[in-house]
């Protein structure tokens, strides 16, 4: 089957079987292998991306799904050389050590901070928690969230002057 979507703000057009998964497409049919697979059952959202604006398990969401659908993964958050903020603040704030899930950690804050702009603890550990790290315990990736939402804030308010 043909189908038609744009990833990281360029038209694409895809053959793949009726059975192919959102994130064997990403992975295999476009090389990108930002979009980690770790369980193929939604349990540890590495595999996270945004679908319409939305996070989602591209794990366990058939590519036919997406036909139309606008698709942003961890390579299209930087803009050029620029990383997101929320890039930036998990490099800063070592929100990462093995780093196998951080895209989908990453995509998922993203998604977060749009939702929630100031997020309380509780809410970070909330939307973060259809994602699973097993090496940092999470203390710096909630450092990161809330250092990538102050940063966002902060430009925000700039703008807005």
């Amino acid at each position: 089957m043909k189908i038609e979507l744009t990833v990281n703000g360029q038209a694409r057009s895809v053959h793949c079987e009726e059975r192919t998964l959102l994130a064997d497409l990403l992975r295999d049919a476009l090389d990108l292998t930002g979009t980690h697979i770790g369980c193929d059952t939604s349990q540890c959202g590495c595999c996270t991306v945004h679908l319409d604006g939305q996070a989602v398990k591209s794990c366990t969401l058939l590519a036919a799904q997406a036909d139309g659908c606008d698709i942003v993964t961890i390579e299209g958050l930087a803009k050029g050389e620029r990383l997101h903020a929320v890039q930036q603040a998990f490099s800063a704030c070592h929100g990462l050590q093995c780093g196998f899930c951080t895209p989908g950690m990453i995509m998922a804050s993203v998604d977060l901070l749009r939702r929630h702009p100031d997020p309380t603890d509780e809410q970070i550990t909330e939307g973060l928690a259809g994602n699973l790290c097993r090496c940092t315990g999470y203390v710096n990736i909630v450092a990161a969230v809330k250092t990538a939402a102050s940063q966002i804030n902060a430009v925000a308010s700039r703008g807005a002057r």
